[in-house]
């Protein structure tokens, strides 16, 4: 019988349970660094907390993306110095760290968010050089994998879904084509890093005309062949958006079964539960043998370690989305608790 807290694999790496963090924004920025003695010490927690793998919030592949100053950015000149500092830091605990890398928005001169369809050759190898250097800058800073965002809306999501690349070269069309891009990424990056590749994915989307499961399952099979380590599926838009909880998780509990069952890689849950419980019954109940989370740690970086102790956990994060719309790891609500008890 699966437990959360299996020790457990996951391709070459060993996990302490089977929970993945997952970030988002890191907006606790100074002047002097992207990184501040806060940021430290809330993946200290996290990696203490009895996690399995953590991704970091996204590193932001371009300065003035839309996210960019929300986030983290590769093209700081301290990168390496202060991410291999925090790695060492993960690394104290036995946690694997991944970094989560992508951009929402193609600029280039006076042109903003590029359509799929205007981006030419020379804007698609310089996409590539520069997520191939950032796997470099990663891979220096003791990451000990690097996760490609194809998942949600960032632009290589919109990149590989038949929705919106209506291209008609080697890049648009079928399956195969659309995600060429992110194949020949994946290559370069299998040639010149021991890192671990997750590609987070849509499970599907929400628009008539856009990718299907059946689609998810295909590209997971191909990016399985050229050399992809794991997969994390997630819903396309944010929980909010769901008034249907439990069966919007059982949608996703259902797709990531599919895909399981189509690829012999690690495949990891994109949230959904809320309980010690529910993550059992999922884990016990389908083929998913790792569930990620994002929120709780923003509400409690270490909510883990109650759950070993007391055994029938629950999150205290309540789906507010205060975090996300603010684009902070910070929960309002514990944050104002704690302040009134102070």
């Amino acid at each position: 019988m699966k437990d959360l807290f299996d020790y457990v694999t996951f391709g070459d790496l060993k996990l302490n349970s089977r929970i993945v963090r997952t970030g988002l924004w890191e907006s606790q920025k100074e002047s002097t660094g992207n990184l501040t003695p806060e940021i430290y010490d809330r993946y200290e927690s996290i990696a203490a907390s009895g996690v399995g793998l953590i991704i970091t919030e996204l590193y932001s592949l371009y300065p003035k993306d839309v996210f960019s100053k929300f986030s983290n950015n590769l093209n700081y000149k301290q990168f390496v110095r202060e991410a291999k500092d925090l790695t060492d830091l993960v690394h104290l605990y036995d946690v694997p760290i991944f970094a989560q890398v992508g951009f929402v928005q193609y600029n280039k001169r006076t042109e903003q968010n590029v359509r799929i369809e205007d981006i030419t050759i020379e804007d698609i190898r310089k996409i590539q050089t520069d997520f191939i250097i950032a796997a470099k800058k990663i891979d220096y800073a003791g990451f000990d994998g690097i996760q490609i965002a194809l998942g949600n809306y960032y632009f290589l999501t919109r990149f590989i879904s038949p929705y919106f690349n209506k291209r008609q070269d080697k890049y648009g069309g079928n399956t195969f084509n659309r995600l060429r891009i992110v194949l020949e990424i994946i290559k370069v990056i299998k040639q010149n890093t021991d890192l671990h590749i997750n590609c987070r994915l849509n499970a599907f989307d929400i628009q008539k005309g856009g990718m299907t499961i059946e689609d998810t399952v295909k590209m997971a099979k191909i990016l399985e062949q050229y050399g992809v380590d794991s997969l994390q599926i997630t819903r396309p838009r944010s929980p909010q958006y769901f008034s249907r909880e439990n069966y919007e998780k059982k949608i996703l509990a259902s797709a990531c079964d599919e895909i399981i069952e189509n690829v012999n890689i690690p495949v990891i849950m994109g949230g959904g539960v809320r309980t010690q419980k529910q993550i059992n019954n999922v884990l016990n109940k389908t083929k998913v043998e790792f569930i990620s989370m994002q929120r709780p740690f923003v509400a409690d970086p270490s909510f883990l370690v109650d759950w070993q102790i007391e055994g029938d956990g629950e999150v205290k994060c309540k789906t507010c989305n205060n975090c996300y719309w603010k684009k902070t790891s910070t929960c309002f609500i514990y944050r104002k608790a704690n302040l009134n008890v102070d």
